[in-house]
């Protein structure tokens, strides 16, 4: 096997790792309507599902920054290889808590093994990351990322559906369970996976990465403005890729929306979870040497054939369960799909407008969802996903441009600002709960029109494409003209 080929199969096995990260991620979500049944939860209390699961990566990234400030860095001491794999053991470990949480039926013990998984999922991004980015030169090495989310995205996609199935049955049942054994299942087998995922991440022909750059004993990444926008940024994107499918499950439920519980509307979740991967698969395109004629037409025809596939899975699944008419809830998506196609278009794969862009557009869908209901309200609001897609390795790029030796400070900095994912999305949980008062009424925001946060957050959004692009502006680096010349 010559090195090309040895860095494409360890390219794959590495891609497998973001497998883990959109199944469980995604999985979260039929876990809330399911707790909050259960426990008999508001809002607020079954979003701390993702407090504890995002909370764990900013803890974790915190712990790992300050001990390699102070006792070096801890990857290079016992391997990258070897960070992956405990990693991986470590979120076993938390899949398998789930099994005495269901049996006490514990709430607190549910969300305390959450939070296992996911500190094994930070340490697991910190190796990850860097792998991918050797995988090949690095001008491609950001679209070798989105390629990986492209297949996180997959993982999100089906995730719900097979979580729901495991735990309900079916889409026919109510979302109210007895107990909590059925949960146990679907974590046993998360389990076994994350074993067997170590397995062969050790057996494998990963190369070595090491890092021999010093790492600085002060803040200097502070000092770049675009590494301070670019923190905001990250939180503010993950919080908005969460909160807005997090709260969906009770938004459904509306009765000015769907009124359904949340086992019959699992498919929308995937339908949101799918979007992602529509959006990454389509920005994947530029991590290939191609045409490009040959990129503006699998600019057009993959975002069709990701959407085929999430039809595919969701017909598969309602067929078996004798409801093969249900696809039909997924079927008038297809001009939002049309409007991603026109959006990547007119970004031109450049990563500050297409923030500006896609933050904008994102913007306008969460005001018009708020201002509609039904299946169109629905529709729109789902479509959010459609326009998060891409956004994760445009804020990087961004954010990193030009900071030379402090690259890798800035790096951990931005990782921890996944803590968006832990506090907006109860954030509006909390929004939805709010009674406000007028003289002797009150009058309860409600779940719908609590989608102002991430209409909110997809105007920070914009504003930072905007803003950012000035900044590196005058400190001479023209971003979106590197970025279009190193293809």
């Amino acid at each position: 096997m010559n090195v090309a080929e040895k860095k494409t199969s360890s390219l794959w096995v590495l891609y497998s790792i973001f497998f883990f990260w959109g199944f469980v991620a995604a999985s979260n979500t039929v876990l809330i309507g399911t707790f909050k049944a259960h426990f008999k939860l508001t809002q607020f209390q079954s979003q701390l599902i993702d407090m504890a699961f995002y909370a764990a990566y900013f803890l974790g990234s915190l712990i790992y920054f300050f001990y390699s400030r102070f006792r070096g860095d801890l990857l290079n001491k016992i391997g990258y290889k070897t960070g992956l794999v405990g990693g991986l053991l470590i979120s076993a470990i938390g899949s398998l808590g789930f099994i005495p949480a269901a049996s006490m039926q514990s709430y607190p013990l549910m969300l305390t093994s959450l939070f296992i998984v996911a500190i094994g999922f930070t340490l697991q991004q910190i190796v990850v990351n860097p792998y991918v980015m050797v995988m090949g030169s690095p001008e491609t090495g950001a679209h070798r990322i989105t390629a990986g989310g492209s297949i996180n995205s997959f993982g999100t996609t089906i995730g719900p559906l097979l979580i729901s199935y495991a735990i309900f049955g079916g889409i026919s049942s109510t979302n109210t369970l007895s107990d909590l054994s059925s949960v146990k299942m679907p974590y046993i087998i998360l389990a076994v996976a994350f074993v067997l995922a170590a397995l062969l991440v050790g057996l494998s022909k990963l190369p070595p990465v090491t890092n021999t750059e010093k790492i600085e004993n002060n803040l200097g990444a502070f000092s770049f403005k675009q590494v301070r926008l670019g923190m905001i940024a990250i939180f503010v994107y993950v919080g908005v890729e969460v909160t807005i499918q997090s709260n969906m499950p009770a938004l459904l439920e509306s009765p000015d929306m769907l009124g359904l519980p949340a086992s019959q509307t699992v498919h929308f979740i995937s339908l949101y979870w799918g979007s992602l991967m529509i959006g990454r698969w389509t920005g994947a395109i530029s991590a290939f040497n191609l045409s490009d004629r040959v990129k503006k037409i699998l600019t057009a025809i993959l975002p069709l054939l990701a959407y085929a596939v999430i039809l595919l899975v969701n017909y598969i699944k309602f067929s078996a369960l004798g409801v093969p008419e249900k696809i039909d809830d997924l079927l008038f998506y297809f001009p939002c799909i049309v409007l991603i196609i026109l959006g990547f278009y007119m970004a031109q794969e450049k990563p500050a407008r297409t923030m500006l862009l896609f933050g904008g557009v994102g913007a306008l869908l969460m005001l018009a969802g708020m201002f509609t209901n039904g299946y169109i309200a629905t529709y729109l609001f789902i479509s959010g996903g459609l326009f998060c897609s891409v956004m994760w390795p445009c804020i990087f790029s961004l954010a990193l441009a030009g900071l030379g030796k402090y690259t890798n400070q800035a790096s951990s900095l931005l990782v921890m600002m996944i803590l968006g994912g832990a506090i907006i999305p109860p954030l509006q949980g909390l929004l939805s709960d709010t009674v406000i008062k007028t003289g002797d009424f009150g009058v309860k925001v409600g779940i719908h029109f609590s989608y102002i946060v991430p209409l909110l957050g997809f105007i920070y959004l914009a504003y930072f494409g905007f803003k950012v692009k000035a900044v590196l502006k005058q400190q001479g680096i023209n971003f979106d003209e590197k970025v279009v010349s190193s293809h």
